[in-house]
């Protein structure tokens, strides 16, 4: 784990970032809140091509909490069985639309409690419906964002809810709102977990990875 980089240093990493891509974007095709929610839930332990493959001719028939109960559970297996886990987070699909016509009247709340308290809803997957749709500044830690963090020293920490935290706390308030894009796509298209592309990093001088592969 790298030491946590001084606010100067990160202000220039994330200006970097900004400057390389002003409007980062999640991967994970919706059309509403309510399929933004859908596609995060049954990402866990997916990858969103993955996601959306399956999802693509799902949404055009079932794009809200009513249509999926109409759909019912095995019809929506039959739409995301090449997924990764697919029976239980069918069951929480379905679930969550029954809790969302039967106490939200359809609608998604945007309230974080309320999102985790939705089944197959935890933290990340709260935190991203927050930022992607409400736009929110929340950290929504995975993989790619622990790696990265921890790697770099942007946002070290011993588990998901340490980074979160120092994502919070450390990074320059103007960035929060696209901090999570920056460092999903970063840890996903160049600091790889297995082979990372120090060569070619646009902060790799800023960097505090002491196995650069250079």
């Amino acid at each position: 784990m790298a030491k946590q980089l001084d606010y100067h240093t990160l202000r220039a990493i994330f200006t970097r970032f900004q400057d390389a891509e002003p409007e980062p974007k999640g991967e994970l095709d919706h059309v509403n809140v309510y399929t933004l929610v859908v596609a995060v839930a049954l990402s866990a332990q997916a990858t969103d091509a993955g996601v959306n493959r399956a999802t693509k001719e799902l949404f055009k028939i079932a794009d809200t909490p009513q249509k999926m109960l109409d759909l019912g559970e095995e019809g929506l297996i039959e739409h995301i069985k090449t997924i990764g886990l697919y029976r239980n987070k069918a069951k929480n699909v379905i679930k969550l639309s029954r809790i969302l016509v039967e106490d939200y009247g359809g609608e998604v709340p945007n309230s974080r409690a309320a999102l985790q308290s939705l089944p197959g809803v935890g933290r990340k997957t709260a935190n991203v419906v927050l930022n992607m749709w409400w736009r929110q500044p929340a950290q929504a830690v995975d993989t790619h964002i622990f790696r990265v963090g921890n790697r770099s020293g942007i946002a070290p920490g011993k588990d998901v809810d340490a980074v979160e935290r120092a994502i919070e706390d450390h990074i320059p308030a103007d960035f929060q709102l696209h901090a999570h894009h920056w460092l999903i796509l970063h840890g996903r298209y160049h600091c790889k977990a297995r082979k990372p592309m120090c060569g070619t990093c646009i902060i790799r001088d800023l960097c505090k990875f002491e196995d650069k592969n250079l």
